[in-house]
């Protein structure tokens, strides 16, 4: 492999107009909260622009040639994000605001439809708030039962205890694939084959694992995925939902109104086909556009090389908040999970996490603080924020050693200070 290849950073850099901002005269600003969201190449932002200028109208109802060139370009991008997972079908592809409607889509139109009081839907520890909120709403609704899957003392998913809770009961198993947090990656074909097993299906959450490596829906053996295209260099107000297309048949409509109909009457309506049925009003447009040049742009580096850059990455984060003293590291370290996500979660006993990521700011690092839409996980490890560095492809070696030496000024004047 090439030495492009194994750094794609250098030349994907100059594709961001934010990244190549400058801070000062002496650098650029570091940017460190890609699992928050992601920015986007000009290639994305121009598709955007291009639409609003040259293409605005609405899709799928209109005869003039604006409609029509609005019409293909949304559903190319349909088309792109099913290539994108190896979908069977760009059918089983619905456009949503993002991964969370995604899962309150599933939750009150396959939920409501077919959960029942005593059902079990089983989740994790490790889950952010949109794989929790949305089923204790339907638990409250429908008196089905939640459980909850433990994490291992190294911030892995408790495999053991998982088969523990599977049951003839289960209905479920939503979780997510990498956590937001812990940085773990869940070993998805392994939970689906023990879920399947008791005729439940799986959900996964893969925010932060679709724009690190290839994922195939067919090989993982899923029912459900989610994902949310801010975080995959392209716009915010849009996301999707995969589902096999018979489960998606089965399932009644989620919002009702224009576009998702086949006819209406006074009294009553009848479906359009999938995707349609999903997807009620005028939907967003050019986000979708701009969501499938985000995926083009991201096949264009390709899965593989980012996915090996980034393990160098992970590699050299760790090794460099390793040596800092008294920091503690959530989740496992890539040599105890090699796969891992691209992030550090930490934090220092009796330093508070704002404090740090507020001296870094002023410096030109963005990272992130708080507790990450996961405060039952906080709760687990008995804190109540960390502070999260996490990278992407165009991340770089030296952002990294220039992190860690302002870190370590900031914990020395807050420790001086306190």
């Amino acid at each position: 492999m090439s030495e492009a290849k194994q750094n794609p950073a250098e030349k994907a850099r100059e594709d961001f107009p934010l990244l190549t901002s400058n801070f000062s005269s002496e650098r650029s600003l570091i940017y460190l909260d890609h699992a928050a969201t992601t920015q986007k190449p000009k290639s994305v932002i121009t598709a955007l622009e291009n639409y609003y200028k040259n293409d605005n109208a609405n899709v799928h109802r209109g005869a003039h040639q604006l409609s029509a060139r609005a019409t293909e370009a949304f559903e190319g991008a349909r088309e792109i994000t099913s290539n994108f997972i190896k979908a069977k079908s760009s059918k089983e592809i619905l456009f949503t605001r993002n991964a969370t409607e995604a899962i309150n889509l599933v939750a009150r139109s396959w939920g409501d439809n077919v959960i029942k009081e005593g059902d079990e839907i089983l989740l994790t520890l490790m889950e952010h708030h949109s794989n929790l909120v949305p089923w204790q709403l339907l638990s409250k609704r429908t008196g089905c039962i939640l459980r909850h899957v433990g994490i291992t003392p190294s911030g892995e998913l408790d495999i053991a205890d998982l088969s523990s809770k599977l049951n003839e009961r289960t209905r479920l198993v939503s979780l997510v694939h990498i956590s937001n947090t812990l940085g773990c990656c869940n070993p998805i074909s392994e939970v689906a084959t023990l879920a399947h097993k008791v005729g439940a299906l799986v959900l996964v959450d893969a925010c932060q694992s679709l724009a690190h490596q290839i994922i195939d829906v067919g090989a993982l053996d899923i029912d459900f995925l989610v994902g949310s295209s801010h975080k995959l260099c392209g716009p915010t107000g849009i996301g999707f939902l995969w589902g096999h297309e018979e489960i998606l048949e089965a399932m009644p409509p989620f919002l009702g109104g224009g576009e998702m109909i086949q006819e209406v009457f006074l009294d009553q309506s009848s479906w359009a086909e999938l995707p349609h049925k999903f997807e009620a009003g005028t939907p967003a447009i050019g986000e979708a556009i701009g969501m499938g040049e985000a995926l083009s742009y991201l096949q264009g580096i390709g899965l593989d090389n980012i996915h090996s850059w980034e393990k160098t990455l992970t590699n050299y984060l760790f090794n460099s908040l390793s040596s800092i003293d008294n920091i503690k590291i959530l989740g496992p370290s890539p040599q105890q999970q090699s796969n891992r996500g691209v992030l550090a979660t930490f934090y220092v006993p009796g330093l508070h996490s704002n404090d740090i990521a507020t001296l870094l700011d002023e410096n030109g690092i963005c990272i992130r603080s708080g507790h990450h839409c996961c405060q039952p996980l906080h709760r687990h490890y008995e804190v109540t924020s960390t502070a999260r560095a996490s990278l992407n492809f165009t991340s770089t070696i030296e952002e990294i050693d220039l992190f860690k030496e302002e870190l370590i000024e900031s914990i020395n004047f807050l420790k001086a200070h306190s």
